[in-house]
């Protein structure tokens, strides 16, 4: 095999949920296309890498230079309420559903000993700024429902404790053990939202 082609293929594997045999679909159908979309998705990456980055106050990818995020700029947005997510994926999850009305903190993240994630690794820094700045009245976790989620959101709690009188909460019934939010369709997540118990 071609060592261009090799490595291309083994790029592409490397992708979440791809692995080589998807690696080398994809490959093959963009070198083997004439209508340029090889092309059109590499410039895109390009400029995808080059002018997106994370919003400094919640983690959203946006664009460079314009500060933060869309939704960190809604004002509309400003009820008091704060979703903390693993990632970027979850907000849009959310979003699509329509469920949740407030603002997000995406912590990059869950703390594993298997995986080797650490504290420091998640984006959790200015948490306590936020609430304060933002007068959150109510921390919403959204993560996992499994093992590493539970003791993100315990250890999360634990930094916070009782900063400025916030509650916390997380989502109710619907999700099941091991789950994450992008398997759930909208019904799920608005009653798992809807009666979201106190901790």
């Amino acid at each position: 095999m071609n060592p261009k082609i090799e490595k291309l293929i083994k790029l592409f594997a490397k992708l979440p949920r791809v692995g080589s045999r998807g690696g080398q679909r994809i490959a093959l159908a963009l070198l083997q296309d004439k209508t340029g979309r090889g092309t059109a998705l590499a410039n895109a990456i390009i400029d995808a890498i080059e002018n997106i980055a994370p919003c400094p106050c919640c983690g959203i990818l946006t664009d460079c230079g314009v500060g933060t995020c869309e939704i960190c700029r809604d004002t509309s947005r400003a009820n008091g309420q704060l979703c903390i997510v693993r990632d970027l994926a979850d907000v849009w999850t959310l979003e699509k559903s329509s469920v949740f009305h407030g603002r997000y903190h995406i912590i990059g993240g869950l703390l594993s000993g298997a995986s080797g994630t650490l504290p420091q690794d998640l984006n959790i820094s200015n948490l306590s700024e936020r609430i304060s700045n933002e007068k959150i009245s109510e921390i919403i976790f959204a993560l996992p429902n499994t093992v590493e989620g539970k003791t993100t959101q315990h250890y999360i709690m634990s930094v916070i404790g009782g900063a400025c009188g916030v509650t916390f909460s997380e989502l109710a019934s619907g999700v099941p053990l091991g789950g994450d939010l992008d398997y759930l369709d909208d019904g799920t997540l608005t009653l798992a939202f809807g009666g979201r118990k106190s901790l």
